[in-house]
Order: structure tokens, then sequence, then C-alpha cells
């Protein structure tokens, strides 16, 4: 899987070829290892499980080879080797002829975003917040629970039909009633997490759990890509967790064999993708060119760029540990070069710059956090805005029209500023590698910080509730994994904080008990599984990828 120059482009074919060998013993299938809750059946058809299962057959093989490269990738880090722009792909960097797709309908202005899972009332609230977007999240958002993704799917089958409401326990009624609703961008899993409850069944007789990232968008494809098209708009989404240009291929790949299985013109499907680790840094002119006939941008994703960050370099020495989560801000140098190249990269090439989330939320029942939040979202989104942005995220209704006001400020009636080249913006390798220069520090008050938001965020995962608000901010399974990544890495690096307290075992016990002593018991909490899962993936001296992969396959 390389990139092609443009001329090999005749030799190209569109259709990806199959790696399920030369002998065939039984057909592919997938098979639902799931009790099937009410209308499950609606989106578990045996025509939808039998595209999955294509999908499988000839994508699944390559999806196992390119995680295989990620570790390997991985080890490279941890010996030394720094990420680098690829000296084989500088044609593609060089050649100043391409563009991307770039906008659709219902993609041309994006000025704000919100984002939000897809249960029912979650995805009520998006559809009449007034928004340009509506990241519909399966991921990040999402606790993978076998109803969260079904029903999740359920929610926007429905409301494609013009069928989605919702009643609460209390009795509050739900509807949408927006005139006009926002464009849907659905997010699927990324490429390392599987769906347990489905098995793929493959040509030789093996079986394996399903990939999270085609069970998403098959589901969604397969049922909702006609309906969208026929809604003014299309099926559209957000790659999340991209490591590398060839992993942008496989999606291209899927999406070519996609529109082509349901009769859909190719250059339908529009993909944006997030550029949330350090690897997809150094390559996004090649991620771009990969799925340029797909493309309609990318999305600083910020708090995963953070997690990668310490990710990648966590056992490289005193020069990678960075400051308490909070010192991290998109105004230190290495997360400036990061979202300046992002925009220069993008409307180089035609496509749209998205900006990220901000984690302060509002607080309705306390005025003076809300005004604190408005403030704070209100600067985020000026810097974005004027550092030409096309867009950008929130997490929060109450939001909009702060982060809409700073981007009409700066748009006017414009839909976006791809226009804006930004021909100043001149990024090195050492610039977004520039860890040293954020200065800060470790203190108790940020090791237990972490240490309470990773617990109790795992405590609402593993409850199925994927965003929670947290100390008036709105946490994901991003901001955990900054959270607990942080701890591993100043306990194995043997930090000293600022009050000049060695982070060790006995250290990080005792600040975890104070954290447990303060946490919001409850009847039916998962608050002693959470901290199980807390110390296996924080205090261990194995560190797991993702800390959802454990969790997902102990608990869900």
């Amino acid at each position: 899987m390389t990139l092609e120059r443009p001329d090999a482009a005749s030799a190209r074919h569109r259709e990806p070829t199959t790696t399920t060998g030369s002998f065939q013993t039984v057909e592919p299938r997938i098979e639902v290892t799931a009790p099937l809750g009410e209308r499950y059946a609606e989106i578990l058809t045996p025509e939808a499980l039998q595209f999955l299962a294509e999908l499988h057959d000839r994508f699944a093989h390559t999806r196992h080879e390119l995680l295989a490269v990620r570790l390997q990738t991985r080890v490279d880090a941890a010996n030394g080797r720094d990420p680098r722009f690829l000296p084989e792909t500088e044609w593609i960097r060089n050649d100043a002829s391409w563009r991307v797709a770039g906008g659709a309908p219902g993609l041309e202005d994006r000025r704000v975003e919100i984002t939000g899972p897809t249960d029912r009332k979650m995805a009520i609230n998006a559809l009449n917040s007034g928004a340009k977007v509506w990241l519909a999240d399966q991921e990040d958002a999402t606790s993978p629970t076998w109803a969260n993704v079904i029903e999740g799917q359920l929610s926007l089958f429905d409301f494609l039909r013009g069928n989605l409401e919702y009643t609460s326990p209390e009795g509050k009624e739900y509807r949408v009633t927006a005139s006009e609703t926002p464009t849907i961008v659905m997010r699927p899993r990324g490429w390392h997490l599987v769906e347990k409850h489905l098995k793929f069944h493959d040509r030789a007789g093996r079986s394996m759990h399903a990939s999270g990232s085609l069970v998403d968008f098959g589901l969604y494809f397969f049922h909702n890509a006609r309906k969208l098209i026929e809604a003014g708009r299309g099926p559209y989404f957000y790659l999340p967790k991209l490591e590398s240009h060839r992993e942008a291929k496989l999606w291209n790949d899927i999406f070519v064999y996609a529109q082509d299985a349901l009769g859909i013109p190719q250059g339908t499907v529009r993909a944006t993708v997030l550029i949330e680790t350090i690897q997809a840094a150094f390559q996004m002119d090649e991620i771009l060119y990969e799925l340029r006939d797909h493309c309609a941008g990318l999305n600083a994703g910020r708090w995963d760029y953070i997690f990668s960050i310490v990710k990648t370099f966590r056992s490289r020495g005193r020069r990678w540990v960075l400051p308490d989560r909070k010192q991290i801000t998109m105004t230190v140098p290495f997360m400036r070069a990061y979202t300046e190249l992002l925009v220069a990269t993008c409307h180089k090439r035609g496509a749209h710059a998205i900006g990220g989330m901000s984690a302060f939320i509002p607080n309705r029942r306390d005025p003076e956090v809300t005004e604190r939040a408005l403030a704070a979202v209100s600067a985020d989104k000026r810097r974005e805005a004027t550092d030409g942005f096309d867009g950008t995220w929130v997490a929060h209704p109450d939001l909009i029209p702060t982060a809409r006001a700073e981007f009409d400020a700066v748009l006017g009636d414009r839909p976006n500023q791809v226009d804006r080249l930004r021909e100043d913006v001149q990024v090195t390798a050492a610039d977004l590698l520039d860890i040293p220069s954020i200065g800060g520090e470790v203190t108790e008050a940020g090791v237990q910080d972490n240490i309470s938001i990773g617990i109790r965020y795992i405590e609402s995962w593993l409850r199925g509730v994927g965003a929670a608000a947290i100390d008036n901010l709105m946490e994901d399974a991003a901001t955990a994994e900054i959270s607990r990544s942080q701890v591993w890495q100043w306990l194995h690096d043997n930090t000293v904080t600022a009050e000049g307290t060695r982070i060790d075992q006995t250290s990080i016990v005792r600040l975890m008990a104070a954290a447990v002593a303060e946490l919001p018991r409850f009847e039916g909490d998962r608050f002693d599984d959470a901290i199980s899962v807390f110390r296996s993936v924080a205090l261990e001296p194995e560190f797991p990828t993702f800390l959802t992969i454990p969790a997902y396959t102990r608990f869900l």
C-alpha cells in the first residue's frame, strides 16, 4: 500500500482486491452473539449483516496488517525514533496541483459543529441546537455497550425517517422541532476497537470479533446513505485515530467499495479526518491525498493529540514529561505548530480546517461558572477563527451562540475561509516535537485531579455514559486518556512535584486513597470496577494503548 505518483493513476483499480486467499470453503458471514433488544432486528437485517460480512471479507485483513504497523511504530518511538515527514512521499507535499473534493451539500458552512452521543435524548438536543453540523458520535462520547451501539443506529435511522422522539422516565417529551437541522457527520469507532457482540466468520472458517469501525460505518451507510441523499445531504463521516496515510487509504477503499455495492455515485461520501495523533500530524498532506476523492477536511482533535504525545514518548525521559493537564493549553508552542500546520495544509488543498473542542461547559445552576466558561470558550474560538479555521466544535448547545459570534466576526457572510492560504506558516519537525518549551510544573493537585477525573469518567463509561460533565468540564474518553497516561508517565519517570514529593507507588497510593474517599458513591455505581480499571491502565508496568480496550473486554 503505497502512494502512487500521478503517472501511475491510469493503473489504479478503483475496487480494492480481496485478500482472502486462493481457496474458498465457506461464505463469509456475521454472527450476532448478543441478545436482540426491541427493534434491533430493524438494524441487524440479513441484508445489513451480509453487507458487514462483505466489508470484513474485503478489508479486515488489511486492518489487522495496519494495526501491526502501529505496534512497530510504537516500538520504534520507544527506542528513540522520532516521527518525521516521510521522504518517500515528499513529491505529494511538493506538488501544488492537486486538491481534495472539498465541501458537499450541507457541508459548505461548518462554522459551529456540536458533538455528542447518539442516544435519543442527546440526538434530539443536538438536532434542535441550531448548529451547522452535528457530529453524531459513536466513538469517544459513546460508551460502546451493545445497547448504545445499536440504539444509536436506531436514533439515526428514525430521524432520517421522521420518527425520532423520546420520553424520559420523568415523563418529559423530546421531539425534533427545528425548522433546519444540522448536517449529520457520523463518527465510527477507531480501527483499534472491536465489536465483541458480532463475530465475523471468514472464508477459511476462522472466527473473530468484528471491527467496530466497519460495524458502525457499515450499518449507518447501508441503512441511511440513500435517505441522506434524498434529503439533500449525503453520507458523511468523521474518521478518528488515524496514524498514517495507509490507514486513510483503507478508508478510501472502503468508501469506493460501499458506493459501488449500493449503486451510489462515486464521490458522494465525504470524510473529515481527525488529526489527533502525532504520527498523523506528519502525514496530513498524504492523508488528504489518499482520500482526495472523498475528503472534506481535517479536524484538530486536541485532546487525543495531547494523549498521543504522552503515549508516544512516555518512556523517553524527562524531556518528554508534560506538566499538569490544565497547563497544556492551545497556545503552547507545539500545539500552535500543530494547529497552524493543519490550517495551512487544508487550505492549500481546498479542504476545510475544523477546530477542536474547548472542555469548558456552562452550568445553568451556577451563573459564575457559566460566565467563566463562556469567556474561556470565546477566547478559544476567537483564536481559531483568527488563525484561519473554517469552523469549530462545541459540546453544549448553550455554547453555540458564543462560538458562532466569534466565527461570524471573521467570516461575515462567507461560508468559510478556505481561500486564506496561510503561506506565512512554516512548521518544521522540531516545532511539532518542541515539548520542552512548554515549561510548567507537576503539582500534587494535578496528580490528584488526574486520578479523580480518570476514575469518575471510567465509572460513568462503565454505566454506559460516554460524555460526562465533571468539575464543570466535559470529559470523554480522550480527556480520560490524558489523565491516566500522565499518571503513568509521572510514576515511571519518578517525577518530583512542585511541592517536592517524588511520584512513586507510595505517594500515588496516598493520593489515590484521598481521591477515592471523596468519590460521590451511590447505589448501583461502578466505582469499584472503575478503580480496578484505573489501577491497571495507570499504575501497572505495562501501558495499554487505550484504556477502553481492557475496560471493554472485561466489563462491557
